[in-house]
């Protein structure tokens, strides 16, 4: 097996962000890495240039904006499709966010951790925003009452007990299996990745993660939150473009979600009622999100 590794991302005029994300990489492993850059559409010339700044990237070009788990999955099946490459047969795959700044050894560690975890399935870092904070990466999936509430008072009344309990805001930072991890970066094992079919491709932005987690835990395999390794994510570089239109596609991934765990005919009541509470939330945050960004221009 090679030791090399590839990492996937999605890039979508990234600015700046992908030339950090792309710098620091260098000090995330001592391996060899390609970088794939699954590319949606790019206008900014970001991606050509890294090309040619970087000779371990690769430029896909996905022919659209297809999303982000669909522009993941037809990264890695380029891979698949390359038999001339001994990446293919590497035993792992990075999938990262390009507004993503890679701390020291992060990669190493995170793979450190899967040798202490052999079934875990998905692995990610503790996650810093931009000021230093630490963001709550590793969360319970969001079962009916916890995640529905979340999803429904979370805007409004920031500290309920539903949303700490779901964000596991109060946890201390701890290698450990959880219910699923952000997707602005993770180590997986390939052998899991396709053995659940990648991300399911309904997801256009939005709990594709959460889904991924839900299906490699039904599929046997286990979430490993890594909090020695570490990333600073930017993570308003996609949601401030158009954050109506994101919370908008928020609430319909979250409904999408929410749905599949109870898919039965019985189930139909609670499905309407799920659909109805997030219209309702959809509406009001995507109306303040809107008064904010006409007060802002």
């Amino acid at each position: 097996m090679s030791d090399e590794l590839v990492v996937v991302t999605v890039t979508y005029s990234p600015g700046p962000h992908l030339d950090r994300f792309l710098a620091t990489l260098a000090h995330a492993t001592d391996r060899p890495v390609t970088v794939v850059m699954a590319d949606n559409g790019s206008t900014d010339g970001a991606p050509e240039r890294a090309v040619e700044r970087y000779p371990n990237t690769r430029l896909l070009r996905t022919g659209g904006n297809l999303g982000y788990g669909t522009a993941v999955n037809r990264a890695v099946d380029s891979l698949e499709q390359d038999p001339g490459r001994d990446t293919v047969d590497s035993e792992f795959l990075i999938v990262a966010n390009p507004d993503v700044q890679w701390g020291p050894k992060s990669i190493d560690l995170m793979l450190d951790a899967a040798e202490r975890w052999p079934r875990a399935g998905a692995l990610g870092p503790l996650i810093r925003d931009p000021d230093g904070s630490v963001y709550p990466s590793a969360r319970h999936l969001p079962s009916l009452i916890r995640g529905g509430m979340h999803a429904v008072v979370g805007p409004f009344w920031r500290s309920n007990p539903w949303t700490a309990a779901y964000r596991q805001d109060r946890a201390e930072p701890s290698e450990r299996p959880v219910g699923w991890l952000s997707g602005s970066c993770l180590l997986l094992r390939r052998a899991a990745f396709a053995q659940i079919g990648g991300f399911d491709e309904r997801y256009f932005m939005y709990m594709e993660d959460v889904d991924l987690g839900d299906r490699l835990g039904r599929a046997g395999w286990l979430n490993v939150y890594v909090p020695s390794a570490e990333i600073l994510h930017d993570k308003g570089h996609s949601t401030g473009r158009d954050p109506a239109r994101n919370l908008a596609a928020h609430h319909r991934s979250t409904y999408t979600f929410l749905s599949d765990r109870y898919p039965h005919r019985w189930q139909a009541p609670l499905r309407a009622a799920m659909k109805g509470a997030l219209a309702v939330r959809a509406g009001l945050v995507v109306r303040k999100a809107r008064r904010q960004q006409a007060k802002g221009g």
